[in-house]
């Protein structure tokens, strides 16, 4: 075992003993008198403005005002001696009037304006503001009663638009001119967006302030998600970045309070661009019913085939399986009940081999149980043909 330093071990043992750092206590005082904000009953009844400092003849870190020995009015937080933040406050304590918040661009910088918003009782309203250090517009958005954004516009440090909300009239005046970004200039817009690299992102496209197309771009410039809105509906499309597509959806929208978005079909491709599964649904007005569900192997073939319909009020789904020289493997029908319960099989199911021949039979009755089993050779002679009873016992029929 090594030696240690006896010095190095007085050391290390000292340290140890030693107290934590304490944080500075803030010392508050009004017109030259202290007080405790924590302690109601150092400032009942007092007007005026408060101010805290940290330590004892430390730099100021707060001021607030006081009317009445209630906290309302102006509030101002400091760092390092600057102007940090400045708001007011009501009767509530809520936040009530102009923001300011300011920073510095580097330890001696002098401080600029990095954000200013309005507040009403604690809520955001009006137009609101941000600022890169440099003094470059990093947001603007305005609100409406009950803190609803309405609109907004961002930007990468260097000025190029990052994102985009429009409203459903232009709203943001002389700091963007959404009238023509969103549209309300006589026609659709076409708006790029950006990086903060300065590379494009996303192109989009808006009429009177709703979108109606978009595109999300890979780095290398090719469509990664393609999104277009029509009058009953839309689409959505995937890529990846060689520019193959592997997905699309389709969907339509159902009247309702408030109107619901129905996808009617659901495509999937292989990296190859070949189709691998499509599903389709019917809207209504509780959903999507399903209508079938495909597959297919990568040689082009079909691999499975679903069919939904409802018989006597029974959900039934039609399944069909292939091999993948195209004939059918197997055939039978599921019952599918609602609320996600078990499926279960009924009537008929067969199995069949890759020349397109019948080798297996199951019989089921409407409960799902299994009936009667049959086994066929190549030649289609049956050389099993069995009754199941409930308890899984068997007897071969005829005996």
């Amino acid at each position: 075992m090594p030696r240690r330093n006896p010095l190095a071990v007085a050391a290390l043992l000292a340290a140890l003993c030693q107290p934590p750092l304490a944080l500075a206590v803030q010392v508050c005082e009004l017109d030259g008198q202290p007080v405790n904000p924590s302690n109601g009953a150092t400032t009942a009844g007092k007007t005026g403005l408060m101010r805290c400092r940290e330590g004892e003849g430390g730099p100021v870190v707060r001021e607030q005002e006081l009317q009445q020995g209630k906290f309302m009015g102006l509030v101002r937080y400091y760092k390092d001696g600057a102007l940090e933040r400045e708001f007011r406050v009501n009767e509530r304590g809520n936040r009530d009037g102009m923001l300011r918040e300011w920073a510095r661009p580097d330890a001696g910088g002098k401080s600029v304006l990095v954000r200013e918003e309005t507040m009403r009782d604690g809520r955001n309203f009006g137009v609101s503001r941000s600022w890169y250090p440099t003094g470059q517009l990093r947001r603007v958005a305005t609100y409406g009663d009950g803190e609803h954004e309405q609109a907004s516009a961002e930007f990468t440090p260097q000025g190029q638009l990052a994102d985009l909300r429009c409203g459903t009239q232009p709203a943001l005046g002389n700091d963007f001119d959404d009238r023509a970004a969103c549209g309300f200039a006589g026609g659709p817009s076409n708006v790029t967006l950006y990086s903060g690299k300065g590379v494009a992102k996303a192109r989009v496209s808006y009429e009177r302030g709703e979108r109606k197309k978009s595109e999300t771009l890979w780095e290398n410039g090719t469509v990664r998600e393609l999104s277009e809105i029509g009058a009953d509906g839309g689409v959505d499309r995937l890529f990846a970045a060689d520019g193959t597509k592997r997905r699309e959806q389709q969907w339509t929208t159902v009247a309702g309070q408030p109107p619901r978005r129905v996808t009617v079909l659901d495509q999937e491709f292989h990296e190859s661009g070949k189709l691998v599964r499509e599903r389709r649904w019917r809207a209504t007005a509780n959903g999507g019913e399903p209508v079938a569900d495909a597959s297919w192997y990568l040689n082009g073939q079909p691999k499975t085939r679903n069919e939904y319909s409802v018989v006597a009020g029974r959900a039934l789904r039609r399944e069909t399986g292939f091999h993948d020289n195209g004939r059918k493997s197997f055939e039978g029908t599921w019952q599918t009940p609602a609320s996600g319960r078990k499926e279960l099989p009924t009537g008929t199911q067969q199995t069949f081999d890759s020349e397109g021949r019948l080798r297996g039979e199951r019989v089921y009755d409407e409960r799902g149980r299994i009936k009667r089993e049959r086994e066929l050779d190549e030649r289609g002679a049956v050389v099993r043909d069995d009754e199941v009873f409930e308890d899984r016992s068997r007897k071969a029929v005829g005996r």
